[in-house]
C-alpha cells in the first residue's frame, strides 16, 4: 500500500466526532510528514476504523486489538492510555 498524498490524509481525518478531529488534525499537520512509510500506512489503516471504535481506543475505554494500530493510537495521543 502506498501512502496517500497529504491532502487526502487531511480529508480522511475529518470525522463525525469533534473529539477525533481535535486529535487527528494537529497530528497530521505537525507529524504525519515525518512518519516512516510503515507508520503512514498504519495511520491510514487507523483512519478506516469506525468513529465509535476510534473514540473508545483514544479515550482508553478499550484496547485496540491490532498491535500496529494500537501503537499508532499511542503516537497520535502523544502519551499512553490511562
Amino acid at each position: 500500500m502506498e501512502p496517500m498524498n497529504i491532502a487526502r490524509v487531511k480529508w480522511a481525518c475529518r470525522r463525525g466526532m469533534l473529539e477525533l478531529d481535535v486529535l487527528f488534525q494537529p497530528f497530521v499537520n505537525d507529524h504525519y510528514e515525518g512518519l516512516s512509510d510503515t507508520d503512514k500506512q498504519a495511520f491510514i489503516r487507523l483512519l478506516t476504523s469506525e468513529d465509535p471504535e476510534l473514540f473508545a481506543w483514544f479515550m482508553g475505554h478499550e484496547q485496540c486489538p491490532d498491535p500496529e494500530l494500537a501503537a499508532m493510537v499511542v503516537k497520535v495521543r502523544g502519551r499512553p492510555a490511562p
